[in-house]
């Protein structure tokens, strides 16, 4: 069998497991291969990115395969609540981690190791075809005497694989390393490390069982200290492992998700590039590990904002989003060299959304501020400055017209969310105002009354009993279920019970919601409902006392977990498939906010 030559059915986006080491991120396919890397950063250009080119053979955009000869397909399940993946195939299994030992994390010009151990009997075929820069740059391997080293690029790359006899061939104008052995006449173990900051492959100081234990015990521990709730404790779990995986340690930038290009719709042009920190998702990120006790992200992704607001001269000058490292992104451009998963094309790569405005951002983090004060960190008088600056830019900016939460490439408009998180921050903002300082801000509460006004007057409908998407029109998109959810009408208010009604007659579609429908959002296609807003349907039931409808809800979204446990940005109401980047913070922190608040419930 020539292993590479007959293109793969596409691996179902739910069912591909996430590798971390904090500072990149590789996606495992449900057959064991690697089909998405970047190196040496996780919004670097990748390495394997067959994941979003599976309309051509998996060699052409990147694969790291290791496979059964026999044509067995594994089943795959994480090491406890860490990032060690065993695919177990009936004769041999594979384990697969990116290094977290020795601190390595902690480190911007760190090394990234890739480690895949296969033990077990039985005959294995290899392949190994990295492809630099998407495959864009040629890409050509040297065989050493106990692995090879890539070609063609700025970083240094190997592949530690002693004892392993490659075979090199012509692939294009690429080259691409096979290997078939027998695991008996190797003594049943054989190691691969792929390493990222190095082209030495001579052996490591630490042994592999040892560096194993040590990942394994970075995560676990790290899961045993948190607070997890009595309800779906397993999902929550790995969902706050998948949360820790998305922030990138050296820095504090907290990631929206780990892919890019995966479609919105299939076939469609809605395939964005999510390897960035938007400051919306990473404070709700934050906040999500905030209530299950862990505070630390929070408080490296506060330092992220600080930087990013002192080299952009203000937080009235903040973008929506930033590379990891707190930098510009470059201008969206287009990947035309890749197909697509699943034909879906273009495949973007950056985000446009960086030159927008979203004047939403300031709420979310004056409330991780906000959280922490209240659970006793020691904060400081830089975070008590931060609100100071976020207070500012919303009194400056607040009644602006933006591009709102969903990033809409049409006209901006007064959108209810963006008032509501500017509310949110300057509510929050009061409470911080006695706790850093003792004293009240009457500025500031005349403020918060003049934003609520507008909530009041302009962004809520009598004649639906609803809040709608802005002050023009009466369309719904599903961001106003946080009236609710952030604090600002009380629960019992019938405002709050209109808007459920509005979404649920024209958002909610074979038990998933969706952002908005028959909105002009200036893109083509359609999308599918979103994990995020049905979770927070979910949190709305139960704030409204709807407990049974919450709990068959939330039943529903746990259908839609991966066999790895893991969530995508969305859903197809008709098919179930997921749909969007994966795994996505979005859907994930929902699901641990949702799975409180349903804990909660069951105690009342």
């Amino acid at each position: 069998m020539t292993i590479g030559a007959i293109i793969k059915p596409y691996p179902p986006i739910n069912d591909c497991s996430l590798l971390s080491d904090h500072r990149t991120i590789a996606i495992v396919e449900p057959d064991a291969s690697i089909s998405w890397l970047c190196l040496p950063r996780v919004d670097s250009a990748a390495i394997f990115a067959h994941l979003i080119d599976t309309e051509n053979e998996p060699t052409q955009a990147g694969v790291f395969s290791i496979e059964d000869a026999e044509g067995n397909l594994p089943r795959q399940r994480y090491v406890g609540d860490t990032l060690v993946l065993q695919s177990d195939f009936p004769t041999f299994h594979i384990t697969d981690y990116l290094d977290a030992s020795r601190g390595r994390t902690k480190h911007q010009a760190g090394r990234s190791d890739l480690i895949r151990v296969i033990e077990g009997s039985g005959v294995v075929d290899i392949t190994f075809a990295p492809r630099l820069n998407f495959g864009r740059t040629v890409t050509r391997l040297e065989v050493k005497d106990k692995g090879l080293v890539v070609k063609g690029g700025n970083d240094l790359i190997c592949l530690r694989s002693p004892a392993i006899f490659w075979s090199i061939v012509d692939d294009g104008v690429h080259q691409t390393a096979r290997a078939r052995m027998d695991l008996d006449a190797m003594g049943g173990s054989v190691k691969l490390e792929l390493r990222c900051g190095t082209a030495n492959v001579a052996s490591d100081s630490m042994s592999e069982p040892e560096r194993r234990s040590a990942t394994q015990a970075h995560w676990q521990k790290w899961v045993d200290r948190l607070k997890i709730p009595k309800f779906a404790t397993v999902d929550v779990r790995r969902s706050a492992v998948t949360l820790k995986a998305l922030c990138y340690r050296p820095t504090g930038g907290i990631l929206a998700a780990a892919t890019m290009g995966l479609p919105e719709g299939f076939g469609g042009v809605r395939n964005w590039d999510y390897r960035y920190c938007w400051l919306r998702d990473a404070s709700m990120t934050a906040s999500s590990l905030i209530r299950l006790g862990s505070h630390a992200e929070a408080m490296a992704f506060l330092d992220w904002v600080l930087d990013v607001v002192e080299t952009r001269g203000g937080a009235e000058r903040l973008n929506p989003l930033a590379l990891v490292t707190g930098g510009h992104l470059a201008p969206e451009g287009i990947l035309d060299e890749l197909s697509g998963y699943r034909g879906s094309r273009p495949v973007h790569i950056n985000n446009a959304a960086d030159s927008q405005v979203q004047l939403d951002v300031f709420g979310p983090i004056v409330d991780v501020v906000c959280q922490l004060a209240k659970r006793g960190e020691p904060l400081a008088t830089k975070h008590w400055n931060l609100v100071i600056e976020l207070v500012k830019a919303v009194a400056l900016r607040w009644n602006e017209q933006d591009d709102g939460i969903w990033e809409v490439r049409s006209a901006p408009r007064q959108y209810t969310y963006t008032k509501l998180m500017c509310w949110v921050a300057v509510d929050r903002a009061i409470f911080l105002a006695d706790y850093f300082t003792g004293e009240t801000i009457p500025e500031w509460e005349q403020l918060r009354n003049d934003i609520a006004d507008a909530l009041n007057n302009q962004c809520y409908k009598k004649e639906r009993n609803a809040f709608t998407s802005a002050y023009d029109g009466d369309d719904i998109d599903a961001s106003v279920l946080a009236v609710g959810l952030w604090g600002f009408i009380d629960v019992n208010d019938p405002r709050f019970a209109g808007t459920i009604k509005a979404v649920e007659e024209t958002l909610f579609i074979n038990n998933t919601v969706f952002r908005y429908i028959g909105v002009e959002d200036g893109l083509e296609g359609e999308e599918g409902g979103w994990n995020l807003l049905t979770l927070w349907l979910v949190e709305c039931y139960l704030r409204a006392g709807r407990a049974e409808e919450a709990a068959k809800l939330f039943s529903v979204v746990r259908k839609n977990i991966g066999a790895t446990g893991l969530l995508a940005e969305q859903v197809d109401p008709e098919t179930g498939e997921a749909m969007g980047n994966h795994p996505q913070a979005y859907s994930h922190l929902a699901y641990i906010n949702a799975a409180i608040a349903m804990a909660k419930s069951r105690e009342d």
